[in-house]
């Protein structure tokens, strides 16, 4: 199996002004990145103006320019970087409705098993983050699972890892999680 260096590493190296490990991390984060952008957007209404490539630079720019990503595996990384890409996308959309303000509201938002919105509006993927903020302030460790697993694309094995915590613990948050963002989005309309 060919050596594949710890973009951990190489994003500390990076920033200490090793040229050669930025451009060792890039292709390895942006694959990773390009992968889980595609992801999210395809389901995007049409007119959806935020591309993958766009969303995928964004969240690099946001990452190395950070003084410190709190990682210490590939997974925690990958992790840091779902997180990234939320905050990207949600000030996309909130720049989209506020652009839009006045507009009609799109149809309800629906969440099938594996939690990937079937409508994923601006104001809809607003209406995600604000529930997933306040189930995380219920508790912050289905809130992280929520966030790994939808927003990370992370399969309960890598959740698991990320939050060292059994698998089984994963598969049952991940349930008590998504009934309880249902019933949060559905109330909230």
């Amino acid at each position: 199996m060919p050596y594949s260096p710890d973009p951990v590493t190489l994003l500390g190296e990076a920033r200490a002004g090793n040229r050669a490990a930025l451009d060792a991390l890039f292709p390895i984060v942006y694959d990773e990145l390009r992968k889980r952008a595609h992801h999210y957007l395809r389901h995007q209404p049409a007119g959806h103006t935020l591309t993958t490539t766009a969303l995928v630079h964004e969240a690099y720019l946001k990452l190395i320019g950070l003084d410190r990503v709190p990682a210490e595996s590939r997974s925690h990384f990958i992790a840091f970087a779902a997180r990234a890409m939320r905050h990207v996308l949600i000030d996309y959309a909130r720049s989209s409705t506020a652009a839009k303000r006045g507009g009609r509201q799109g149809p309800a938002l629906q969440l099938d098993d594996a939690l990937v919105l079937t409508d994923t509006g601006a104001d809809h993927l607003i209406a995600l983050h604000e529930a997933l903020e306040r189930l995380s302030r219920v508790s912050e460790r289905l809130g992280r699972i929520v966030e790994l697993r939808y927003f990370g694309g992370m399969t309960i094995e890598e959740t698991a890892e990320v939050l060292t915590v059994a698998p089984s613990t994963v598969k049952l948050d991940w349930q008590k999680a998504k009934a309880w963002l249902y019933r949060e989005l559905k109330e909230a309309g």
